[in-house]
This record gives structure tokens, sequence and C-alpha cells, in this order.
């Protein structure tokens, strides 16, 4: 957590710079501790999107943040500054948490930053992402992708559901709900969803999902598989699994798993639980298939969470 630096220069879209801003500018007076120490850092007046921005320092500050942030780009084939690049590389060399938001990816992938790691941008230029740098593993597919200290999100409420999760993954659940609270968004989306689903999670009562998912939440610490999820559903393991796919952009089992990870965090924050009994109570089975999972979901095994983000 500590410092984040966000980047602005000429050519930079309002809508994310300012989004950054407001998620970790911004304590919300429900939160107790210290709160992000935000800087916006350019070496001139900017102008972003329709506004103008007066930096608060230069952008060789990038440097001394824990966290840089890279709001989007508005044309992707405009030469990025090369003020900007080399101040983004220092920074990922000194060993700042890199974050990029929607077409910001260009500019990480610019200086080298995503070479040999998973990435994303807004949908419309992911092909040309991919394309100009082949040494990025470009995912299409996904609204951010996690790499710990290299972040990097698709456009607009992508942009959003990342930097919550930077928020959940500094400070933990119940501040992330906090701060979506605030804003009036939703407080947690899996980067593993889809950027575009064809179609909407509905609200009619009879839709094949409507009833099943309060079904599974109130069974996480039960052993349940894709054929006792279609079971309940009255339908085909297959046929549940394009509804799962077309309502939640994944997977039954990656959506369980989701929400398992997510039942241990709030164990980990809320209770005194040994690891085993969370474990059980998450429908992880053993404490070892916990640790696996957590570290895989988190970046940090269940005790370290719970030592570092315990309210």
């Amino acid at each position: 957590m500590g410092s984040v630096a966000i980047a602005a220069t000429d050519g930079m879209l309002h809508f994310e710079l300012a989004m950054a801003c407001e998620v970790f500018g911004a304590k919300p007076d429900a939160i107790p501790g210290p709160w992000y120490d935000v800087t916006v850092c350019g070496d001139h007046p900017v102008r972003a999107g329709r506004f103008h921005v007066r930096p608060d320092r230069g952008l060789g500050h990038l440097a001394d943040a824990d966290t840089v942030i890279v709001p989007a780009v508005t044309d992707v084939d405009a030469e990025i500054p090369a003020d900007l690049l080399k101040a983004v590389t220092a920074a990922s060399r000194a060993g700042a948490r890199m974050v990029s938001l929607c077409t910001g990816a260009f500019v990480l992938a610019a200086a080298g930053i995503l070479d040999g790691l998973r990435a994303t941008t807004h949908w419309a230029h992911t092909d040309q992402l991919a394309t100009r740098y082949p040494e990025v593993t470009v995912d299409p597919d996904v609204l951010y992708v996690d790499n710990g200290n290299v972040l990097t999100s698709a456009g607009k409420a992508a942009a959003m559901d990342l930097c919550l999760h930077l928020v959940r993954r500094d400070h933990g659940p119940a501040i992330a709900n906090i701060v979506a609270r605030r804003l009036v968004v939703p407080p947690h989306r899996a980067g593993g969803q889809a950027q575009y689903v064809t179609t909407p999670v509905p609200d009619q009562d009879d839709h094949p999902l409507s009833g099943l998912l309060p079904w599974v939440m109130q069974r996480l610490d039960q052993p349940l598989t894709v054929e006792d999820l279609a079971r309940r559903a009255n339908m085909s393991a297959r046929h549940l699994t394009r509804h799962f796919r077309a309502t939640t952009g994944t997977t039954p089992l990656q959506w369980l798993l989701t929400q398992r990870v997510r039942r241990a965090q709030e164990l980990l924050e809320n209770t005194d639980h040994g690891i085993d009994l969370i474990a059980a109570a998450a429908g992880m089975g053993t404490a070892t298939t916990l640790r696996r999972h957590f570290q895989r979901s988190v970046g940090v095994p269940p005790d370290t969470y719970r030592r570092t983000f315990r309210t």
C-alpha cells in the first residue's frame, strides 16, 4: 500500500485518471488506520480528455512510489512520450508495483515491463497490443490480470474492478467493500471474468441460475461437483456450463473456487478459527488445499493474510 503515484501526460483519458484519484485518494470515514498517499505526477500541466490537470510532482517522482498507476491513453497509435517511458521504466526498476488501466498497457508494454507476462487491455485493442508486442501474452477475455507486481486491466468498468482488487489485496475484503459502497459499485468481480458477456446477469426469478447460486453459497462447506450443481439446476453438466459462461463469464468450478477463497478470506479476517477449521468451512477439505488455492488466488499464504489484513 503506502504511496501511489499516478502518471499524467497529454493524451491520457480523464475517466481512468479521475477513477484512480477517487479510489486511492479519498479515504472513506468508516475506514480506520492509514490510507494511500496519492500524488499525480507530470512534468507540466496536461490535457486529459476535455480537462486540464495540474500535476503535484514531476514524472521523476514515479520512482519514489510504492505503486505506479498509468491511466489509459487516448490514441494507442501515437508515439509514447520519451519522458513517460523513462519515468515508468525507472519506477519499475526501483521495485514499484506497476499498474495500467485500459490502454495504459501500451505504455507498460513499450517500456518492456510486460515482456514474458500475461496482460490485457480494452477488448478493441487486444489484437493491436499482441501484434505490436509479441513478447507479451495478451489475454483478450478477462477483466484484469494480476501478475503480483505488475497488473493490467481492460477498459472503463474493468479499470474500477482492478482498483478495487488492489484495495482488497492491500486492506482486505471488508475495506474494499466499504470503498465500493461509497462509490456505489459492485465490491468484487474476479479478474478471470469475460470482458464482454453476451447475456447479462438476469433479474428474472425463473432464470436457471437464479436459485442455484444462493443454494451453493449456503453449502460452500460441502463437497460439490459440476454434476451436483447440474442436478440441482435440473439440467445436464454441459448445459449448466454454457449457462455459467454466459451469465458469469467463467466455469462452474472456477466460480465455486472463487467463492470458497472469498469465504476463507472473510473467516481469516473476522474469526480466530484455525486454518484446518477454515479449510473445512470453506469447502477446501484440508489446510494444504486451502493454502495452495489461497496463495494462487490472493498472492499470499492464509497466515500472512490474517496477520496483515485482519481488521
